[in-house]
């Protein structure tokens, strides 16, 4: 129970002090509340019908105050609680709520008139204030503030805004932090798209080992779609260790041309194709069969062009193999895969897979297919000789997942 009460008394016009227009006393009577910070709404005196019902309106007197309380109050009331206005008597017209910077937490009236709800939590560390109307004039406000977040959870989002990415390329959240209340945060997650394309998120453990969470089509996007994600985590608690969430995101990108890459292992040969045709064929020498330096098999998805970077074998647990600047880098896992020219293997290129893992090819084929490929381009590589599928975590290999299997990383499975 709080220990105090917040009281609110109208603004009135008075003849002289303690006295109303109509000539009587109109002392604000002594209010009980539990829990509740109790707001008194002035109504404006006109004539109307009597109604005892909702409070009781007599012909040419102002109705009675009606009492309206608010769950939250002071300084430092508890974040991720909706806001919840009652009403003693009467019948409520509208509820704003409205913060510091001017955003609205939205709510509704609920069918009786005595009672409003906010639809999302109030936020950490957010001043709030409250403006009620009664459907007999009445009209009161108040004001309360949540305490600050201890601890705050961040996040990354893929791809970029206002991007154009390929038919592969998920929706990816990365958190900074674990998160424990998944349910919760993934019903804050809303993906619209302007084909009304059918996808599930899905949970897992990123390649560092953060938490992660991603939204997979049931099949490749089709070419054109308009993408927009609205995550609504503002008041959202993570959950133990987590921390919470302080603001919204929001992000839209558009899918590009249907290109897909096919890497063919047993002819080693890599094939681009746009929108169902073949654009050109070009030999390349992939990881080289039997131990560690295989390369991964399945679906992986173009994650970045990173152009010219130094590859150290030691960052990937090969040893001193290499240590180089490779051109025209084309990443495809978190663990180390990529396309990129690979000129001191051209005796390779098209019979005998001798990488270290990545996809090898000439200079001139690579510098081709940089500028032809986009992030979130698939690569299909199939044939003997791989060392199976990445997990979904390592790069975006979620599309080695069939739809049911990805379905039951949802937390609303």
């Amino acid at each position: 129970m709080f220990s105090k009460q917040q009281r609110f008394a109208p603004s009135r016009s008075t003849s002289e002090p303690g006295r109303t227009t109509a000539g009587r006393d109109r002392r604000l009577p002594a209010i009980a509340s539990a829990g509740l910070a109790v707001l008194l709404v002035g109504a404006c005196s006109g004539n109307g019908s009597p109604d005892d019902s909702r409070g009781g309106k007599s012909v040419g007197e102002a109705p009675a105050r009606p009492e309206i309380s608010v769950n939250l109050q002071g300084q430092g009331a508890a974040p991720g609680k909706p806001v919840l206005v009652k009403l003693a008597r009467g019948e409520l017209k509208d509820v704003k709520v409205t913060t510091g910077k001017g955003a609205v937490l939205g709510g509704a009236v609920s069918n009786d008139g005595r009672t409003w709800t906010s639809r999302r939590a109030a936020a950490p560390g957010t001043a709030y204030t409250v403006r009620a109307t009664t459907a007999d004039g009445g009209s009161a406000q108040a004001t309360f503030a949540t305490a600050a977040a201890e601890k705050v959870n961040k996040l990354e989002l893929s791809p970029g805004k206002g991007t154009t990415v390929g038919i592969a390329q998920p929706v990816s959240i990365v958190f900074d932090n674990p998160v424990k209340n998944r349910a919760a945060v993934e019903r804050a997650l809303k993906v619209t798209t302007s084909n009304k394309t059918v996808g599930s998120w899905g949970w897992m453990e990123h390649y560092d080992g953060r938490t992660r969470i991603d939204w997979r089509p049931k099949e490749y996007w089709p070419t054109g779609t308009k993408v927009r994600l609205q995550a609504e985590l503002n008041g959202i608690d993570s959950g133990a260790t987590g921390g919470w969430f302080v603001r919204d995101y929001d992000m839209e990108f558009t899918i590009g041309t249907a290109q897909v890459v096919k890497v063919d292992l047993g002819t080693k040969k890599l094939t681009l194709l746009r929108d169902g045709k073949v654009v050109r064929s070009i030999p390349v020498s992939a990881g080289t069969p039997g131990g560690k330096k295989r390369s991964w098999g399945g679906t992986s998805v173009l994650m970045a062009k990173e152009g010219t970077i130094n590859m150290n074998s030691e960052t990937v647990g090969l040893g001193d193999a290499y240590n180089k600047m490779v051109d025209y880098s084309m990443r495809l896992t978190w663990s180390g895969m990529y396309a990129h020219a690979a000129p001191w293997n051209s005796a390779h290129f098209g019979n005998a897979n001798r990488s270290s893992g990545c996809i090898g090819m000439s200079t001139s084929n690579a510098s081709w297919l940089y500028s032809q490929v986009r992030a979130g381009d698939p690569f299909e590589i199939s044939g003997p000789g791989h060392k199976g599928d990445p997990a979904p975590g390592n790069g975006f290999g979620e599309w080695n997942l069939s739809w049911q299997e990805w379905q039951t990383k949802s937390a609303l499975s």
